[in-house]
């Protein structure tokens, strides 16, 4: 009998493991190509605005990919969604490094992008429906090394371009695409039959929510260049007919319904959109500030960057016992408050700071970010039922992305034509004001501790 758990525990830990080295990808490359920024502009002659469409539309593909192949995991089958994602990540990764032009270079980066976005949604599916005994402690594992993958993304490039250049960013990813391929091919159980059809997508939602999106990319992208009232009034015009649309959806590509009737959800979203904003926002604005005006060499770059990283990991066994005790808002506070704080300390930096200061205001958003990631996760938790963990997941990647998005947008307004330690200390500013705004809603938040809401809903159910 003994000997029975042992197996099942040892097959359950080698499938996390096959889904936890697919869902690395999506966020280290978000993340891994911040140090080749600067080597990407020299090599194909662009500005940082031109640059940062790299970083835009892989975000942009993964906003809309995520729900699309969740969907489609759901339709025809968890195995083969999971399978087809590794196989656009190495057809993509392998491609890359080829590329004759700039143009090139982002396509590949889109067909990365949807690939790897294939792999959060089914993974997930996966340990929900294989894994029965400890299914929460499992993916919040899944969920903590996604978000850690993304803070060492910056340090593992930096690596990477000592020893070689901006293609073998692409070529690191296949240990982990090889070792999840096997893993994957013979842990996971079969699919049954499809059932699922393609038209059954909402697929005017899609279009809807690209559009919408991609319109609200271009509107933020052309504030460098001045305030575009057209392209103001056509994305509002656009999120508003998303809006409506859903709303009489009974298979909504985005549920607008549920966000409608869960206004602490919402809301949480709408933080973790802000959060995101302001990490991206570092993660890779503080890449290229350090390469063109400290004049540190990537690999330099990404040892000092490995200060976000490393305190990020190193609080957040701390933060998920402090959660269990009292509940995700404390967490939030603290973190909240270490945006502000850390975003006016990189106020301190001037020209030719030493790199002793730079690491350790780094730290402090390093502790942020390990504060934040996990208290807006068990924070989304808190809110949802067990039946609209599903959902409520979904919708929690795509705010990411938004948020991503549109850190990408504010960089290339900032750093649109070059990059100063006055554009870096703009970028503070900025992001000490959505730290402000992030704490204002986590002050609203109502208090609660995970496991007491937990027990009242299954009273409630029951």
């Amino acid at each position: 009998m003994a000997l029975d758990q042992t197996r099942i525990k040892r097959k359950e830990m080698l499938l996390i493991t096959a889904v936890a080295l697919g869902t690395l990808l999506n966020p280290l490359n978000t993340t891994m190509i911040s140090v080749a920024l600067a080597r990407l502009q020299e090599d194909f002659r662009l500005t940082f605005a031109d640059v940062s469409w790299l970083i835009s539309t892989y975000y942009l593909a993964s906003a809309i990919g995520q729900p699309v192949m969740g969907k489609w995991s759901d339709l025809f089958g968890r195995k083969r969604v999971f399978m087809l994602g590794l196989l656009l990540v190495t057809l993509s990764s392998s491609l890359a490094p080829l590329s004759p032009s700039f143009g090139w270079l982002i396509g590949f980066r889109i067909i990365q992008a949807l690939g790897s976005s294939a792999l959060f949604p089914s993974g997930m599916g996966m340990i929900r429906s294989q894994i029965t005994s400890n299914q929460a402690k499992a993916l919040g594992v899944l969920s903590i090394f996604s978000s850690t993958s993304a803070a060492f993304g910056p340090s593992l490039g930096g690596l990477l371009l000592h020893y070689g250049d901006w293609p073998l960013i692409f070529l690191c990813n296949f240990p982990f695409i090889i070792a999840s391929f096997l893993l994957a091919w013979k842990l996971f159980p079969s699919d049954a039959k499809a059932t699922g059809r393609v038209s059954d997508m909402d697929w005017r939602g899609v279009v809807l929510f690209s559009a919408a999106i991609f319109m609200w990319l271009l509107f933020f992208l052309a504030l460098a260049d001045g305030f575009s009232f057209w392209k103001l009034a056509v994305s509002a015009g656009l999120s508003y007919w998303l809006y409506r649309y859903e709303l009489g959806q009974t298979k909504p590509f985005i549920d607008v319904a549920f966000l409608r009737k869960n206004m602490n959800v919402t809301l949480i979203y709408a933080q973790f959109i802000l959060t995101n904003v302001a990490f991206y926002s570092i993660m890779f604005g503080i890449p290229s500030y350090l390469q063109s005006v400290q004049m540190m060499d990537p690999q330099k770059t990404g040892l000092v960057m490995l200060s976000i990283a490393g305190f990020s990991v190193l609080v957040t066994p701390l933060v998920g016992r402090w959660i269990d005790r009292s509940g995700s808002k404390p967490s939030l506070l603290v973190g909240t408050a270490s945006v502000v704080a850390g975003s006016l300390l990189l106020l301190i930096i001037q020209d030719q700071a030493s790199v002793v200061t730079i690491f350790l205001v780094l730290c402090v958003l390093g502790i942020a970010n390990g504060f934040n990631n996990l208290g807006m996760q068990t924070a989304l938790y808190d809110f949802v039922t067990k039946e609209e963990t599903g959902i409520a997941s979904g919708l929690f990647m795509t705010s990411r992305f938004i948020g991503t998005i549109l850190s990408s947008s504010l960089l290339a307004a900032l750093f649109g034509k070059n990059i100063t330690t006055g554009h870096l200390h703009s970028m503070a500013w900025t992001c000490a004001v959505l730290g402000v705004l992030m704490l204002a809603l986590t002050v609203r938040m109502p208090g609660m501790k995970t496991s007491a809401f937990s027990v009242s809903n299954e009273k409630k159910r029951g």
